[in-house]
């Protein structure tokens, strides 16, 4: 898994609620950093000020428009890329892989099927602080499948799942991919298999 430059490689996760995106990531960091990486994990929304008041808006504790949801998104992301700490510019630049779960991705399949998608697409792409992905890897399952998995392992849901939203998001995701696929490494994997199935295609893939 060589790295051009020295530079680390930027990989997010992607996939509708329930999709595994968390121990698929734990699986990879443990790969690379035996491969002799060094490796960052992060999230958005992040831990930062904005990232709380994201939270908050989906667990449902403070009510946000889509609109206001999709702006808080964009600032979290810009801080996301550039905080002179831990942002994920300063750890690429220093030769470490940044795994990150989720990304603008989100912001369009989810804001951008409530809300007008051209104004999220380019409040995301558009903004030169918001660095694309080296590969975006979506973990695809179905609504009913993804329902299953939070039914049967979460005592509280977000605001985004029921059947329907989940159904509508699912189909923007490929909207979305079939709109960047010339400008995104995008690769799509089937999450209804068995965990070590799903780590050995995104090994594969990344090699």
């Amino acid at each position: 898994m060589a790295v051009m430059n020295n530079r680390g490689r930027f990989i997010v996760f992607e996939g509708i609620d329930g999709a595994g995106k968390s121990t698929q990531i734990d699986l990879l960091k443990q790969k690379l950093q035996a491969d002799g990486r060094r490796v960052y994990c992060t999230a958005e929304p992040t831990e930062s000020v904005s990232g709380g008041l994201l939270r908050d808006a989906l667990g449902g504790v403070s009510k946000r428009t889509t609109c206001e949801l999709a702006a808080m998104f964009v600032l979290d992301r810009i801080f996301h890329n550039v905080n002179p700490v831990h942002g994920i510019e300063k750890m690429l630049a220093e030769g470490i892989d940044v795994i990150c779960d989720r990304y603008y991705y989100s912001s369009l399949a989810y804001q951008g099927s409530d809300t007008d998608f051209t104004w999220v697409r380019d409040m995301n792409l558009n903004c030169p602080e918001i660095r694309t992905p080296d590969v975006c890897i979506f973990l695809d399952l179905t609504p009913e499948q993804s329902m299953a998995r939070i039914e049967g392992g979460r005592v509280t849901k977000e605001i985004y799942e029921t059947d329907e939203k989940l159904t509508r998001v699912r189909n923007q995701f490929y909207r979305v991919f079939e709109e960047l696929k010339e400008r995104d490494r995008i690769e799509i994997v089937d999450a209804s298999r068995s965990i070590e199935e799903i780590h050995q295609e995104i090994v594969g893939l990344l090699q």
